[in-house]
């Protein structure tokens, strides 16, 4: 087997080293915006981040892509399964990077209780081709945040995330797999 085939065939794991994972993103192909739109569900990819378990704790959905400048970058679900949208800007991440204890279900329960003062109905990212690790490729742009998603190809329903917050050490891995349950509405 070559080497590009073992990398690949790591995509579709949930953890991984992170020089595993910075591999696996310099050989996947590029993807293009127009791929994008859709409703995505994400899963996290576990490389000894500082968020690694955050999202999952807080039972993070994923993503929705419009159209290039209407992105909801963080989808969520209640207990019933209804998708709802949080406003990046109203979440306190640089808190989630230092505190390990947030990944409790206390905190599910506490994030449930206040969606409504954290929900928004209005798009808070973009999509452009931006170049990152030597490859342009579709990068969802937050809009209040100092942080950009570059995404790359693993197949024609999985994408690789790689998240770039300016302050973090290290970028932070995810995945992104096309909903076929797209149909739900979200709920606000």
């Amino acid at each position: 087997m070559k080497p590009t085939d073992v990398l690949k065939a790591r995509a579709y794991q949930d953890h991984m080293s992170l020089q595993e994972a910075l591999e696996l993103c310099d050989t996947l192909p590029c993807v293009e915006i127009d791929f994008l739109i859709g409703r995505w569900r994400g899963s996290e990819i576990s490389t000894g981040h500082a968020l690694d378990g955050l999202l999952k704790t807080f039972g993070w959905y994923g993503k929705e892509f419009i159209d290039p400048d209407h992105v909801h970058p963080l989808l969520f679900s209640d207990d019933r399964g209804q998708i709802f949208v949080l406003d990046p800007r109203r979440l306190p991440l640089s808190i989630g990077l230092k505190w390990r204890f947030l990944r409790k279900k206390l905190v599910r329960r506490l994030l449930l209780i206040g969606r409504l003062l954290l929900q928004t109905r209005k798009a808070k990212a973009r999509v452009r081709m931006v170049e990152y690790r030597g490859k342009v490729s579709a990068s969802m742009i937050y809009d209040d945040l100092p942080i950009y998603d570059t995404f790359r190809c693993i197949d024609d329903n999985t994408l690789l995330g790689v998240m770039d917050y300016k302050g973090m050490e290290q970028p932070f891995f995810f995945k992104l797999h096309r909903d076929s349950e797209a149909e739900k509405s979200l709920s606000f």
